[in-house]
């Protein structure tokens, strides 16, 4: 576990939030009930102070599960790690991994725009630090260079706690981060690290994709069910009922029917909801969604009558409009 702090001059308090990288290696024919089991995780997670969101990243080729969970503090996420409740999770799901997980903590400024973000943990030999210190900037020098390039952090151990250097390494996309970490300057790079290096490194790629219906920096996977649900019901009544009173005539008035007719209602409706209304409702809704703050359940409360006024308001409307 890595640990920097940071303070706000202003506050005196920290100044930016703290993340964790939870990596595990799912036991073969277990990992249908990973998903469920990392689900009451986050869930549980929820409800602890400070909490602001997470995200389950899809597997790598080699089988591992990278889990992220971000605190507005490090004194919140450690509550949090360190709870009865999450380890009582760890007891239930035991046999579901194979291998002890891999943990970083990180604390900093969460990126603000979409981003993809290598996370290289290093195992540097005793006494060669500084040797992997000057490494590591020509490293950086290296990969200001390449297209799409955002930033890298070096966070260094924390003596008895995490005995690894962990870099982060943030691209503007998949492709370009993609062409940095398969370039050769970087694997000229790396044949120079055997010299201060104890093992290979180990690297886990964590994509915050805003492609999703739910994307918050990455957290997808932390908007429960139930306002998902109503979130998607208030862009969906509206588009179907516009295709079916406005679309469906036209399609006929064009001669198509049948269906192929519903294919095409179908693409429209896929493509409004994706790339239009749900953009929108997330970011009208981002306070109800991923609520913040001491008072969930107020915020979930009038989330939820603002969102059922919504529907009440689009009833009225669509019910003057076409009967």
């Amino acid at each position: 576990m890595i640990v920097e702090s940071r303070v706000d001059p202003a506050t005196g308090g920290p100044a930016a939030s703290a993340t964790v990288v939870i990596t595990q290696h799912v036991t073969a024919g277990r990992e249908d009930e990973y998903q469920p089991w990392q689900q009451r995780t986050i869930e549980a997670a929820r409800r602890f102070d400070g909490f602001e969101n997470a995200e389950m990243c899809p597997p790598d080729t080699g089988g591992e599960r990278v889990v992220v969970f971000r605190f507005t503090t490090v004194d919140q996420l450690t509550a949090w790690m360190q709870s009865d409740v999450r380890r009582r999770l760890l007891d239930e799901g035991a046999g579901l991994f194979d291998a002890p997980p891999g943990i970083e903590v990180l604390v900093g400024e969460p990126p603000d725009r979409d981003v993809v973000t290598a996370v290289v943990s290093h195992d540097v030999l005793p006494g060669r630090e500084q040797a992997f210190a000057r490494w590591q900037d020509r490293m950086s020098q290296a990969q200001e260079r390449f297209p799409g390039y955002l930033g890298s952090e070096l966070f260094p151990p924390v003596p008895g706690v995490q005995e690894h250097w962990v870099v982060l390494l943030r691209y503007d996309t998949a492709a370009h981060l993609t062409a940095w970490l398969e370039s050769d300057v970087r694997a000229r790079l790396l044949r120079e690290a055997d010299r201060f290096l104890r093992q290979p490194f180990d690297l886990h790629t964590i994509r915050s994709p805003f492609s999703g219906w739910f994307g918050f920096g990455g957290a997808p996977a932390a908007v429960p069910s139930w306002k998902q649900a109503m979130a998607v019901l208030l862009a969906l009544f509206p588009t179907v009922t516009l295709l079916y009173y406005v679309g469906a005539p036209l399609l006929r008035a064009l001669q198509v029917t049948g269906a192929f007719a519903i294919f095409v209602s179908n693409v429209l409706s896929s493509v409004i909801l994706t790339w239009l209304l749900m953009p929108l409702v997330n970011r009208a809704l981002a306070f109800w969604l991923l609520p913040h703050g001491p008072h969930r359940v107020r915020t979930d409360v009038v989330g939820a009558a603002v969102v059922v006024a919504c529907y009440a308001v689009l009833i009225t409307v669509f019910t003057a409009l076409f009967g």
